[in-house]
């Protein structure tokens, strides 16, 4: 099998280029356009049950529990990934077997005017249960309070959801009412505790 002609980078040592390629890193990496897997390294498909071919030319909505997750996602990716930056979040994730598993996603696009063009992503699994209580909190929560994690504050939430800033207050306020946290640092505290 021939190293795939995308990604790569060259790296100098001692006065003579080397190239790595996309299969060579040692941490779960996947290249793709528009949210469809081009490539991805074997411990990308290992992490997620799979043969590195089973995901070629896949889209990623095959390894989230529920569409609307993915649909959700791509929504914040969006806002926040234009420009070149490097953005990450974390996310429930769905193995082939069914089993769910939490993972810190970091990605940077290669196309400033279109952020889901050409893009590198590392997928990193985090050691942190999926606990049952998440489940009672709405997907429109979830997304509230994993933004409130990041430090952003009610109006960069609202602009980058489409919602009004009082719209996150009070997602805000009926979390911390019906669940008991005090101040965002002990909502922050409570969220990670479900995660």
């Amino acid at each position: 099998m021939t190293a795939p002609e995308f990604p790569r980078s060259d790296i100098t040592s001692s006065g003579s280029a080397r190239r790595f390629w996309l299969t060579d890193l040692p941490v779960p990496m996947v290249y793709a356009t528009h949210r469809i897997i081009r490539d991805c390294n074997f411990e990308f498909a290992e992490e997620f049950g799979y043969e590195r071919d089973e995901l070629i030319d896949q889209s990623f909505s095959r390894l989230y529990p529920k569409i609307r997750d993915f649909v959700r996602t791509g929504e914040m990716w969006r806002t926040n990934f234009a420009g070149g930056h490097v953005y990450y979040d974390e996310r429930i994730m769905r193995r082939r077997d069914g089993s769910s598993f939490w993972c810190r996603v970091r990605g940077r696009s290669r196309n400033q005017a279109d952020p889901f063009a050409e893009a590198l992503y590392c997928f990193e699994p985090m050691n942190r249960a999926v606990a049952g209580n998440a489940s009672l909190l709405s997907d429109r929560q979830k997304q509230v309070l994993t933004l409130v994690s990041q430090g952003k504050t009610n109006a960069q939430i609202a602009q980058e959801m489409g919602l009004s800033k009082r719209t996150v207050e009070a997602h805000r306020a009926r979390l911390m009412r019906a669940y008991g946290p005090r101040n965002s640092a002990e909502l922050i505290a409570w969220f990670s505790s479900l995660r």
